[in-house]
């Protein structure tokens, strides 16, 4: 993974791209292909017409993000949403679905945070092992030291101690209920892996323990042109 530079704001749009060049040569290392607006480059996505829009309203496509604390080896995550519904369009006709694929470096975390409505899968799919740590969340949003933890590894439902580590091997997939904490990381290499949940809201269903002051989608510095828009850059039809 590349090394960016720690500073208080924002990530330069030079990292980004790095990040994104070895994210797709990783995938396909990991000989996972991706759909082709994966690869699209920024004037491409100014000839798509109406028929992407599915792709612009539900954020479909990279996502690169250092939770605000410009240190993105150590807290950060590279994803790519492949699929999602609308949160607030949900009918009859629409998804009430989401899949996305991480790219989770090893040692770099992805900090505690729970989701109100989304129920998720998280699977580790190729690459090194992905270490999962879940609390219960207090009433005041803390972390709950004491109580213990029920998880879903594989269908299999047991009781953990507060603070476990659950550690997948590719194959491997953990059960995240709303309102678990859970914290990840990798060790072992560089992890692929997935999340088949409920509908993404980004926006409005991630909640981050509060002492740690998260920022969910970073500021970008330009100081090149964009290899690839992430998924709220695009233009409109």
């Amino acid at each position: 993974m590349p090394k960016p530079k720690s500073r208080r704001v924002g990530l330069l749009r030079s990292e980004v791209n790095e990040i994104l060049r070895q994210a797709v040569a990783f995938c396909r290392e990991m000989n996972f292909p991706l759909p082709p607006f994966a690869y699209w480059a920024p004037d491409r996505w100014k000839q798509a017409g109406h028929e992407y829009d599915e792709i612009r309203a539900n954020r479909l496509g990279w996502d690169v993000t250092d939770f605000g604390k410009g240190d993105f080896l150590r807290i950060g995550l590279a994803l790519f949403t492949i699929r999602n519904g609308n949160p607030a369009a949900l009918g009859e006709k629409d998804k009430t679905y989401c899949e996305k694929l991480l790219i989770v470096g090893e040692h770099q975390v992805t900090p505690y945070h729970f989701h109100r409505s989304k129920m998720e899968d998280i699977i580790c799919r190729a690459g090194g092992k992905l270490c999962v740590q879940v609390y219960n969340p207090k009433k005041d949003r803390s972390l709950d030291l004491r109580t213990p933890v029920t998880v879903t590894v594989d269908g299999r439902r047991f009781e953990v101690p507060a603070g476990t580590i659950v550690e997948l091997h590719p194959g491997e997939s953990i059960t995240l209920p709303s309102y678990q904490y859970h914290q990840f990381w990798a060790e072992g290499g560089t992890s692929l892996t997935g999340e088949v949940s409920k509908v993404n809201d980004d926006e409005k269903d991630n909640f981050f323990l509060p002492e740690l002051k998260i920022g969910r989608f970073p500021k970008i510095r330009e100081d090149v042109d964009p290899l690839h828009l992430l998924c709220w850059e695009y233009p409109s039809a």
